[in-house]
């Protein structure tokens, strides 16, 4: 299991519920707790200044997500994520934000457009500088604001209980530097579409590049599969 940092910095004041669940989330995204490792309650009790209680209802959160794993009497531990696991998550996640694409090239109001543009070219300026984390960040809010701008609150509610564990293999997607380029690509013509109101072409195309990144996860679990089969011999 990674180690978990107990120098980071500590949240000052009582955090609030959602702190700890996102907290959490972004050690299982970010790979700090690693796939199939332990979740160390104590060392998160400590980090986010909460008890044993607010925690555990923090990881129902998360198991409900499907980034972890509740076993009776054995605690916690991170699911790991499989090819097939890959497969079926990015065939519905396409089909999802190629349908919020549509609306949100119909209902897009001027200013949630400049909004969008704001953030592409902050997340551009992150890709120029090689700042991984600070792009993804921005990557996941511009696909979280086209689902908030088609104003389907059922399609809201679906994705949001898809969001964790896809944001975990778009992590590991981006960690692809060729992948990276090309993504920024995609995410240019994501815009140019949205600023047409292009609904077709838009949804089109966030189905592309969902499907491309699904290739890109795979592969790249396939290959830790491969090296892990490899060290064990």
């Amino acid at each position: 299991m990674a180690e978990i940092d107990d120098g980071a910095a500590k949240p000052s004041g009582k955090p609030r519920y959602g702190d700890v669940v996102s907290g959490i989330r972004d050690l299982i995204v970010e790979g700090e707790l690693a796939p199939g490792s332990h979740i160390p309650e104590r060392v998160l009790c400590e980090r986010f200044g909460v008890s044993r209680t607010p925690l555990r209802e923090a990881l129902k959160v998360l198991a409900s997500e499907g980034l972890i794993e509740l076993a009776p009497n054995r605690g916690a531990r991170v699911l790991q994520l499989t090819e097939e696991d890959v497969e079926e998550m990015f065939e519905v996640m396409g089909t999802l934000e190629a349908l919020a694409g549509e609306l949100a090239a119909k209902h897009i109001t001027g200013e949630q457009l400049a909004e969008v543009k704001a953030l592409h070219y902050q997340m551009a300026l992150h890709h120029a500088r090689g700042e991984l984390m600070p792009y993804f960040r921005l990557n996941q809010e511009i696909h979280g604001k086209i689902f908030e701008i088609g104003g389907n609150r059922t399609l809201m509610t679906v994705y949001s209980g898809l969001a964790g564990r896809i944001r975990r293999a778009r992590y590991i997607a981006n960690i692809s530097k060729p992948r990276w380029a090309e993504a920024l690509d995609e995410h240019e013509q994501i815009l140019t579409a949205l600023e047409t109101r292009d609904g077709g072409t838009l949804g089109s195309i966030l189905k592309d590049h969902l499907r491309k990144t699904c290739e890109t996860v795979k592969q790249s679990l396939h290959e830790d599969n491969v090296a892990g089969s490899a060290a064990a011999e």
